[in-house]
Parts: C-alpha cells; sequence; structure tokens
C-alpha cells in the first residue's frame, strides 16, 4: 500500500474519530438541555400552583366573610341581640384540667393548650369546650346547635363554615338557643342559616378586633374524634 494511500485512510479515520466526538458533545449538550427544561418547568408549575392555591384561598376567605354585600357595610351594621363580655374578665390561661364557664357555649376563659382545628372545619358530634375556646383565642367563629335545628339550616351554615377560614361548627346540646354563633367575648342567637346576623357576625368577628391572638393556627390542633 502507498504512502498516500495510507495517508488518506487514517485523514479518514480521524475525520470519523472527530465527527463521533462531536455527536456525543451533541447528543450531551441536548440531555443536559432537556433535562434543565424539565426541570425548570416543573418548578414552574409548582410555584405556578401554590400561587394560584393562596389566591383562591385569600379570594374564599374574603368571599365567605360576607358573601353578595359589602363587607365593611356588613362588618359595621348592627348585630340585634348580640351578648358581649368584657375582654378583662376573659381569662386567657392553659390548663389541662376541666373548666366551668359561666356560659355556654363559652366564648372565653382558661382552655386547653390545644385548639381545635377551625379551618372551616364542620364537625357530626359535639367537640371539647376547652379546645374549641382556644379556637376563639385565635379569631375563629364557632356555629353551634341543637337537635331542633332543621336539616336545611344545618347544612346550609355547614357549607358557609366549610368554605371560611377561622370557622367551625359543632352540634351543642344544653345551648339556649337553636342556633348560636360565638367569637372571643360575643355571642348572638339567630333565627336560622338565612338570618342576615349571620352574615354580620361572620364579616365582623373572623379574624375582628376582639381576636386576642389575631393570625395563630387554626391547623394543627385538636381534629374530629
Amino acid at each position: 500500500m502507498s504512502f498516500d494511500r495510507r495517508a488518506r485512510i487514517e485523514h479518514m479515520r480521524n475525520a470519523d474519530r472527530a465527527r463521533e466526538r462531536r455527536n456525543r458533545v451533541l447528543a450531551i449538550s441536548l440531555s443536559v438541555l432537556v433535562v434543565a427544561g424539565l426541570v425548570g418547568f416543573g418548578s414552574y408549575l409548582v410555584l405556578d400552583k401554590s400561587e394560584a392555591s393562596e389566591k383562591k384561598r385569600d379570594a374564599q376567605a374574603q368571599d365567605a366573610k360576607a358573601p353578595g354585600t359589602d363587607p365593611k357595610k356588613s362588618a359595621d351594621g348592627p348585630i340585634a341581640g348580640l351578648k358581649t363580655w368584657d375582654a378583662k374578665t376573659l381569662t386567657r390561661n392553659h390548663v389541662t384540667t376541666p373548666v366551668t364557664y359561666p356560659m355556654k357555649p363559652p366564648v372565653g376563659g382558661d382552655h386547653n393548650p390545644v385548639w381545635m382545628n377551625c379551618d372551616g372545619e364542620v364537625y357530626k358530634k359535639a367537640i371539647p369546650d376547652v379546645n374549641a375556646v382556644h379556637s376563639l383565642e385565635h379569631g375563629s367563629v364557632w356555629v353551634t346547635y341543637t337537635d331542633k335545628a332543621s336539616d336545611a339550616d344545618v347544612a346550609k351554615l355547614a357549607e358557609r363554615v366549610g368554605r371560611t377560614p377561622y370557622t367551625l361548627m359543632s352540634p351543642y346540646e344544653g345551648q339556649a338557643g337553636t342556633i348560636m354563633l360565638s367569637a372571643w367575648g360575643n355571642q348572638v342567637t339567630v333565627d336560622g342559616a338565612d338570618d342576615p346576623r349571620v352574615d354580620r357576625f361572620f364579616a365582623k368577628f373572623v379574624q375582628g378586633p376582639q381576636t386576642p391572638e389575631p393570625g395563630a393556627a387554626c391547623t394543627g390542633g385538636l381534629g374530629a374524634q
């Protein structure tokens, strides 16, 4: 074989090896770009979903406070029959022993260190007073009812509570009214789910100015037993 022929063959082999190296580099680069793109897109979806969920939650909280009405006007309106207690007389000690409250349901006083979950929680059974009072301290509204309440009223109130953060609902035998709404230091008996005082009470007292610990947690506490 002549020198020129060997040289041409070697030159062709070198060209093939160079082309293979370029192809490998190109394939690796494309793989890196694809992976980076997928990671970036996945991060975008997670962040976008989180932001959307937060916006939806905020919107639900605002809408639920006074649906179909001006929240400020609703909160400023009078609430006929509202009973109030001096906040200075409502002690706030954490205790692990039973507490006897002067009102049913209680609207404040010493309470258990663990709150009832109150992020729109609808309880089918009675809940402990000492845990519910802790939820009121966090700015929650507690809806209670007796077995005299109509199924329609209970269902409508449960739907309202279920979409309203910082609220909870439970049956409560022994209370004076058929349906009662309680917040820290405040309480009213209403005629039914459509009573306009329900809107006013929610608008005024869900995380309202009466709240001893505004913004405190309403999850991570005691749930249904």
